[in-house]
């Protein structure tokens, strides 16, 4: 058992839950809790850390992984929640290419421009597998998606959507557009509320700033802009809610 903070093992996690550099050089991220555990791919998981208390009240759910065991006030000190629940792991990073996210008949896709809450990031995830999405794509300065409260957020998402972050974002919806994919902006300028255009061919809707939207470069990329009626005194909403608002109905028009 590591009983010191100080110990090489427990630094390292330190500056993984830290710094995205790490993260990337490593290329591994932390996935902390049961939920996250237990639905991480098997062969994905590079190294497991439990508390003690963990250990002797669930260590039935350790069966068939090798993990490394940590003094209650040590796991706190890596822990990145207030009341961890005392098990987290090292899961190898995924990787994908444009390509993948466009192979299956009429994909649908999520793009997303300098989001900047991590929370907003990993619900976006969570709604786009709920909603049946290919794919996310996403520009350099969106919120890193492996930062241990977007990990979170996405409740287990991060494993199964497939996503690209883009160097080039433009050049990015370009490529989509020359393969056939329409692309939608939702923008406050939009000629058309998100429930009438037709998603059941490949589509792909722009997202932007939680704050500022889309840029114009980005923006006139689209094909058509659309727009979520407001009533009261509201400009918009939240880019998560806005966001799942699109792929729930298009995931509508494709369940009829």
């Amino acid at each position: 058992m590591i009983t010191s903070t100080g110990n090489q093992q427990v630094k390292n996690l330190v500056q993984l839950k830290k710094k995205a550099k790490v993260r990337k050089e490593q290329n591994v991220f932390l996935a902390e809790g049961l939920k996250m555990f237990q639905e991480a791919p098997e062969d994905r998981i590079r190294q497991v850390y439990v508390s003690e208390s963990f250990e002797r009240e669930h260590g039935e759910a350790l069966l068939n992984h090798r993990y490394e065991v940590l003094a209650d006030f040590v796991f706190s000190y890596v822990s990145d929640t207030k009341t961890p629940q005392g098990v987290l792991c090292l899961v190898e990073q995924a990787s994908w290419e444009l390509k993948d996210l466009v192979e299956q008949p009429d994909p649908c896709l999520l793009v997303l421009e300098n989001i900047q809450d991590p929370g907003n990031l990993g619900t976006m995830f969570r709604s786009a597998e709920g909603a049946g999405f290919s794919g996310v794509i996403m520009d350099g300065s969106t919120a890193d998606i492996y930062n241990p409260k977007t990990i979170r957020s996405t409740m287990g998402s991060i494993y199964r959507v497939p996503f690209v972050t883009a160097k080039d974002l433009p050049a990015a919806v370009l490529e989509l557009k020359e393969l056939g994919v329409r692309v939608y902006a939702a923008h406050l300028k939009g000629t058309c509320c998100y429930d009438e255009p037709d998603y059941k061919k490949a589509s792909a809707f722009l997202i932007g700033n939680e704050g500022n939207g889309l840029t114009d470069q980005l923006a006139e990329l689209a094909d058509e802009y659309v727009k979520i009626p407001m009533e009261g005194r509201l400009e918009s909403l939240n880019a998560a809610v806005a966001a799942s608002l699109f792929m729930y109905e298009t995931n509508r028009q494709r369940r009829k």
